[in-house]
């Protein structure tokens, strides 16, 4: 009888895990299986970059500064970098409403981004340009207001 129970034991552990892993791998994605982290390797995989609104959530109708903090792969921080940022709505074909602009350096590979404004709710892209001494690379980060 122990035997029994050590393997129905067993199989609810495996069917507990498989399950938990279906579950998980959807986390981190919108119902559309667009992928949102906020953390992510660039596209090279010169830099490890985060991104996020400097003042909480991400508001629609409202000009925003957010906060990039750009890593090296080793993790160390990449100071002095020249930033480019671009992004739009993928699905309507058209670009940001305003023009963003990388207009600080804060230390410890942390860079402020000034005008950022999502003007409809839907699926907007922020694409970000990195220039730095190490080489140039791009993230792109969805939004989903």
């Amino acid at each position: 009888m122990g035997r029994y129970f050590l393997a129905a034991t067993g199989v609810v552990a495996v069917l507990i895990g498989i399950l938990a892993a279906v579950y998980l791998s959807g986390l981190g994605q919108d119902e559309g299986g667009r992928e949102l982290a906020r953390a992510k390797q660039s596209e090279n995989g010169l830099f490890s970059v985060s991104m996020q609104p400097e003042k909480g959530a991400v508001r629609r109708g409202e000009t925003q500064s957010w906060l990039v903090t750009i890593k090296s792969t080793s993790g160390e921080p990449v100071e002095n970098a020249a930033l480019h940022i671009s992004g739009g709505m993928p699905e309507q074909g058209h670009g940001l409403p305003t023009s963003p602009q990388a207009t600080g350096y804060l230390g410890n590979g942390r860079y402020r981004i000034e005008g950022v404004k999502f003007s409809a709710s839907g699926w907007w892209q922020l694409r970000l340009w990195i220039f730095a001494a190490s080489g140039t690379d791009t993230v792109v980060f969805n939004v989903v207001l």
